[in-house]
């Protein structure tokens, strides 16, 4: 489904016709489609803030102040429940997780994503220290990672199994 074509539903739905002023699509598009930007409802989440949009747009037209109040609506949104799944991983594998400082919370939780999605400690310390790595002398990954789980009393097993 494309923006335009969610744009024609939501006139039906509205009964009315509403779109984006070119700079508003522009920066909307550039949102859309960036890796970066996760959609986890999908087609919801791009029908629900499209909607929205198009009901708050005086005169039918969709502007960038809107569509910039959007994006960051969406994002903060995505962030609280991305902070909920965060504190399920690391409820998963720790005892207290609220005993460490958010910081830690925040990098454990990616370590963890990681390792969950690698099938190694080898790959998985690859992918994290992709960057540092290049400057080492010695590029041991798996044991960099083996130690920072360490740190908190984890290792490959306990990830892998909880």
């Amino acid at each position: 489904m494309t923006i335009a074509t969610r744009a024609e539903a939501t006139e039906r739905d509205l009964d009315r016709k509403t779109g984006f002023n070119t700079d508003a699509q522009a920066a909307y598009l550039r949102f859309a489609a960036d890796p970066n930007t996760l959609w986890p409802g999908n087609l919801r989440d791009l029908r629900a803030s499209a909607h929205r949009m198009a009901t708050l747009a005086e005169r039918g037209r969709i502007t960038l102040p809107m569509v910039q109040a959007e994006i960051s609506r969406l994002r903060a949104q995505w962030a609280a429940a991305r902070q909920d799944a965060d504190a399920a991983l690391l409820a998963d594998v720790l005892q207290d997780p609220d005993a460490l400082d958010e910081f830690d919370r925040v990098q454990l939780a990616a370590v963890l994503r990681a390792c969950r999605e690698c099938t190694s400690l080898s790959a998985a310390g690859r992918r994290l220290f992709a960057t540092s790595r290049q400057g080492k002398a010695s590029q041991n990954d798996a044991d960099r990672l083996r130690k920072y789980l360490g740190r908190f009393g984890l290792d490959w097993v306990k990830i892998q199994i909880c």
